[in-house]
Parts: C-alpha cells; structure tokens; sequence
C-alpha cells in the first residue's frame, strides 16, 4: 500500500508544476505510512485551482496563452467614463481606412462611444471608456503599420478645460467641482498640489463641453466667484495643453533648409574667446536679468498679498464691530418702541380705571 502511496504522489508530482530539486525529501513523501498496517490516507483529488495550473502548465509546453484582460478592472472607484481625457487623436490614416475596420482597432480595450474620420486629411478621433483604456490603447497602437505607413496616436487637447488660480489652502477636489458645476457638468476637477501633497494655490476644471466652459470663464471674468468664506475670488483662465510624455520625436520634424543649417554641428560647449562664448554669455545675462526681475515681481506680489491680506482681516474686524453697533441701535430701538407701547398701555390702563370711577360716582348719586 506504501509503495502504491509513492508511485500516485510521485505521479502527482510529475504532473504539476514543482519548484526544481523536489523529491522523497519533500513534505508529502514525509506524511506516508511508515509501515503496511499503518491505515493509509486516500489519494486526494486534485483541486480547481490544481487543475487550472496543470492546464496551464500543459498549455505553456504548447504555447503561450493569449491573456484576457478584465476591462472592468481598469475603471477607478468613481471615475466618470468616456470623458474627453480618454478621448484620442489618430494622425496619418488611410484616406480609404472603412470606419468599421477604425472602430475594430479599439475593439479589444473595451466600448467605444465615439468614432470621427476625416479623410480628406488623414486623421480621426476615437474616444474610450477610461483614461488608463486610452492610454493602453495609445502605447500598443501608436506606430502601427496601416498601408504601408505607420499611424500615430496622442491624446487630444481638452477643449473645455479652464485654469483656476488663487485657491485658498482649503479648497478642495470635491469643493472645486461643486463652485464650478452651476456652469455645466463637470468632468473633472483637480487641486494642484505640490511633491508633499500640499496644496499650490491652482486647479484644473474640466467641463463636458465648451459652452459650460465658455460660460464658467465669463462668469468668473465679469464677476468675482467665491469658495470660501473670505473674499478670495477664483481666477480662471483658459487652459493649456502640453504634450509633455511624447515631446517632439526627430521623425516628426519637418527637415526645412533652417533644420539643415542648425544641424550642421553638433553639440558642444563654446570656447571662451570665441564668438560663441561672447554671445553665450550675453544670452545667459540676459536670462539671468529676466529671473532676477521675475523673482522681484514674485517678492512684490507676496507682500502686496500679505498687505492685503492683514487690511482684509483689519476690514473683517471693523464690519464685525460695525455690524454689531448696528444690531445694538437696533435692540435699542426696538426696547425704545416697546417701552413706548408699555407707556401707552399703561395711560390707557388709567384712563379706563379713571372712566370707572367718575361713572360709579355718578350712579352713586
């Protein structure tokens, strides 16, 4: 029976993937029967998750599995979908690419709910699920081969995203989309914040679309929108865009006679006494002027902030008293008016009693 014990786990052992070096010192060897009268353990069936790594072992001696992906997965908790952040521009298409076989390309990153071509320039929009879905789909695809050129991928620039500036500390995510969804429906709003995590006084509101951008920026600009209790009002401008992952690839600069003249050597540092250096040197002057005076801009504006912000709280305490004087007139006057009403009360009061008596003296007589 202990022989036949080994020969099934020795079997098991083949069969399934082991860590190399594995054989009678291994724990199941270890729990066999040390003799024929020992009762012996029934052989145990192999379990689901057994099965599945056998299945798995089998298939990796034919091939590699193709690895299906749970697109749910990419989706974060709360995360608005098919916003113009998973939106993506594709350049260099074929003028005659079907819009089925643009649409089957995306196919394998989840549900596409908006497909654009133009063909008579060559590039087409495509807009999916999630941002991480767009971007997987922008790093596999981007340089695919399509008639014998390759295409090109890039996020596309959100249309409706505004700049917000002069945000107090305590503003936050939630805080910001709630100032900024009386506009239109917003689809992301962010507070900037620095390497630690603290905050660095702006954010970034993206709307659905133009017109609630369009009209948040007018608002904002005519009037003065406040999140808090102290009248800091919102800046907002238009944002700008950076392609600051892909930056500018020496494939896709066009090669124009000035490309050539300012290759023509290659870099280097300049040589003092040399025409280079000199003009190097009045080019560094001049950046260094331009940082010294921006650095004084920056010192100037702190501390018209710091005045400001000492005059306001000044102002703050001198409304508070102003409108508790007010409020104290205001008691005044009301115990005035009813101190006034007590009086006339009471003279009515006495007239009354005084009518009484002069009538109960005349019935008297």
């Amino acid at each position: 029976m202990a022989n036949r014990n080994m020969q099934q786990a020795g079997m098991q052992s083949t069969n399934s993937p082991q860590p190399p070096k594995r054989g009678t010192d291994s724990p199941a060897a270890e729990q066999l029967p040390a003799n024929k009268d020992s009762p012996a353990q029934p052989p145990q069936q192999p379990s689901p998750a057994a099965e599945q790594a056998e299945g798995a072992g089998e298939g990796s001696a034919e091939g590699p599995a193709e690895m299906t992906l749970d697109i749910t997965s990419f989706r974060k908790p709360g995360e608005k979908t098919f916003t113009q952040r998973c939106r993506l521009f594709v350049g260099s298409l074929p003028v005659d690419i079907p819009e089925e076989e643009f649409t089957n390309m995306f196919a394998k990153y989840g549900k596409v709910n908006e497909v654009f071509i133009n063909r008579d320039r060559g590039f087409g929009f495509v807009r999916l699920e999630t941002r991480t879905l767009a971007e997987i789909a922008k790093a596999e695809l981007d340089g695919t081969i399509l008639n014998n050129r390759p295409i090109r991928i890039r996020f596309a620039t959100h249309g409706a995203a505004l700049t917000v500036r002069n945000l107090l500390p305590v503003v936050t995510n939630e805080l910001l989309e709630q100032a900024f969804s009386q506009f239109g429906p917003v689809e992301r709003a962010i507070v900037v914040t620095d390497d630690r995590g603290r905050p660095t006084g702006r954010g970034i509101v993206e709307f659905a679309n133009k017109a609630a951008a369009r009209k948040a920026l007018e608002r904002c600009t005519e009037g003065a929108l406040l999140l808090t209790t102290t009248p800091c009002p919102a800046i907002v401008e238009p944002s700008e865009h950076f392609d600051d992952e892909e930056g500018l690839p020496e494939k896709l600069l066009q090669k124009t006679p000035k490309y050539h003249k300012e290759r023509e050597q290659l870099p280097r540092f300049a040589q003092p006494g040399t025409f280079e250096f000199e003009y190097s040197s009045r080019w560094k002057a001049l950046d260094e002027m331009e940082k010294q005076q921006r650095e004084q801009v920056d010192r100037n504006i702190k501390e018209a902030k710091e005045k400001l912000e000492a005059e306001l709280e000044s102002a703050k305490h001198e409304h508070q008293l102003m409108l508790m004087r007010q409020d104290l007139m205001r008691r005044q006057e009301e115990l005035r008016r009813l101190e006034e009403l007590r009086n006339q009360e009471l003279q009515r009061r006495k007239q009354i009693e005084m009518r009484c008596v002069f009538l109960s003296s005349q019935a008297s007589h």
